[in-house]
């Protein structure tokens, strides 16, 4: 019986090979495709564009290969049958099933690589494409300029829209700039033409405006308006260079994309600690409001077990990046050299919480910390049920009789805020942790599913499969999609949100794989004519029956 394994799965591996990389090709062109815009023009080295490209591939593997497993399935089988060598295994007192045995065990297999793959692999991938593409946006970022829309200049302070811009002599029409780099104004600059330069460095972004006008606004008193007009205005933007220069990967902020399981994990815990108490607080002050939002006790899944079973065995995993402290490479926006434009920081560091000690009031409590966006290094917090949801800038916030009226909408509205910003994060985090196992385990489905239909129709061919298979990646990442948006706007728990596409495809392959030795013979040339035959004559006598 091991030659029969071994030549079942010697029969897969040519179709698994061309379908991984038939499918990885194709979408991969795609995504080269879209992103080719962003890398020509900019005078990049060969090893980062490499690099770019490299990089792109595991989130393409990740999603091609359950597709090429269920290709090579359909393929195979199908050869196999068609070439009534299923007809000799079955004289031969071999059993559908024990041919379909060694298969399932390559996909177990698979699946648990897939697991490791979604879990160690793709994370840091992803994490090293965002910085890399990050490193590519700073380098000159002019050629990325577009006309009719708002181009980001300066990350969060300084954006541009030009009707026209010619890309020959750099030159703009109908300019107009949105200026958020002062910290209590909005500036807009309108003009009617500009030139795009950089500086002799190739360090700084040199703007030109011609004939227009710069009108601002104060946030502290927005009843009034200055406006100011020109007949020639500079602007420098600092920072945007022509330099590619790349940053270290664990300088940046991990998205839920980039992070491992484990990471996922903890990060779940700490919102889901941070959403009870802001909930606890909201229940004391407005308990009509905590009742419509009341959150769900968060129970183990598995996430929690797979962390733990990776503690049991002693493997580490990869620490949560921080948000970088060094905020020195932004571009910052000089506008008018007349004007004061004071420097924002990038990410605000967040104050320290006051220590508990005798000079705090009993019915005074510190403010919980944020966690939106945690430290790897500290501590989970300890939940504290009367101090979630106080902004952080409010700093030591009386509780009780104490509030002021005035102050109680202020306050409850903020534990309102920090209970939706922690439910976002413990729903969100969730569905990726699934979605991760989900992806993986379809795997093994595709194949529980796959071998009993090409088995039950012998003689489909290259039409069955392609047919088949298209249908089965369109209903299963459909329903992945729907199920993930669904989860994440909590229709529906992350656990039935991924494995809803899953389940269905699974019960419907065991069942076909238990009637494997059941299937039917025609001699007609085709199961799918004598399908049709059969559907045919069913409808023509429910047509007489209502007659």
């Amino acid at each position: 019986m091991k030659i029969t394994s071994k030549y079942i799965l010697k029969e897969h591996v040519g179709p698994l090979v061309f379908a991984l990389s038939a499918l990885t090709s194709l979408l991969l062109l795609n995504y080269v495709a879209k992103k080719f815009g962003d890398l020509v023009g900019k005078g990049l080295p060969v090893r980062a564009i490499i690099e770019f490209f490299a990089l792109s591939i595991p989130f393409t593997v990740a999603m091609t290969l359950p597709m090429a497993i269920l290709v090579a399935t359909l393929h195979a089988f199908s050869r196999l049958a068609s070439e009534n060598e299923i007809t000799a295994y079955k004289a031969s007192g071999v059993s559908m099933h024990r041919l379909v045995a060694p298969v399932l065990v390559a996909a177990f297999g698979f699946t648990v690589f897939m697991v490791w793959f979604n879990d160690q692999v793709l994370p840091r991938a992803n994490h090293r494409l965002a910085t890399l593409t990050s490193d590519i946006s700073r380098k000159k970022p002019t050629v990325a300029f577009k006309e009719q829309i708002i181009n980001e200049v300066s990350p969060s302070r300084l954006y541009l829209r030009a009707g026209h811009i010619d890309r020959a002599t750099s030159m703009m029409r109908e300019v107009t700039i949105y200026d958020l780099s002062p910290p209590q104004k909005r500036r807009t600059i309108h003009a009617d033409s500009g030139l795009l330069e950089l500086s002799p460095d190739q360090s700084d972004l040199l703007l030109t405006l011609y004939s227009g006008s710069m009108t601002e606004v104060s946030l502290q008193e927005p009843a009034r308006l200055q406006r100011n007009f020109f007949n020639t205005d500079f602007i420098k933007v600092r920072g945007v260079g022509n330099q590619f220069e790349s940053e270290p990967a664990d300088s940046m902020y991990k998205s839920d994309r980039e992070m491992t399981i484990c990471e996922l994990q903890d990060r779940v815990v700490r919102a889901a600690r941070t959403r009870d108490s802001a909930w606890r607080v909201l229940y004391r002050f407005d308990k009509k409001a905590a009742l419509d939002v009341q959150p769900s006790t968060l129970r183990p899944g598995l996430g929690a077990a797979y962390c733990r079973v990776l503690s049991a065995l002693k493997i580490q995993t990869a620490a949560a990046a921080v948000l970088p402290q060094d905020t020195t490479k932004r571009p910052v926006a000089t506008a008018m050299p007349s004007q004061d434009t004071a420097k924002k920081p990038a990410v605000a560091p967040a104050a320290a919480p006051p220590a508990p000690s005798a000079h705090v009031p009993a019915a005074q409590v510190p403010v919980a910390t944020d966690t939106a966006q945690p430290q790897a290094a500290a501590p989970a917090p300890t939940p504290l049920p009367h101090a979630a949801g106080v902004p952080p800038s409010a700093g030591v916030v009386p509780m009780g009789d104490s509030i002021p009226p005035t102050a109680m909408p202020v306050f409850v509205e903020g534990a309102k805020i920090q209970f939706g910003n922690a439910a976002s994060i413990v729903d969100g985090h969730s569905v990726e942790i699934e979605k991760k196992f989900a992806i993986a385990v379809a795997c093994f489905i595709f194949v529980l599913l796959g071998a009993p239909i090409a088995l039950r129709f012998p003689r489909g061919g290259v039409g069955m499969t392609i047919g088949v298979s298209l249908a089965v990646f369109g209903l299963y990442y459909v329903g992945l999609i729907v199920g993930e948006t669904m989860a994440d706007r909590n229709y529906v728990t992350p656990f039935w949100g991924m494995w809803a596409a899953n389940l269905v495809l699974g019960v419907l392959g065991l069942a076909l794989t238990a009637r494997l030795g059941a299937e039917g013979t025609t001699n007609r040339g085709s199961e799918t004519t004598e399908l049709l035959d059969r559907a045919r004559r069913r409808l023509v006598r429910l047509m007489r029956r209502r007659r």
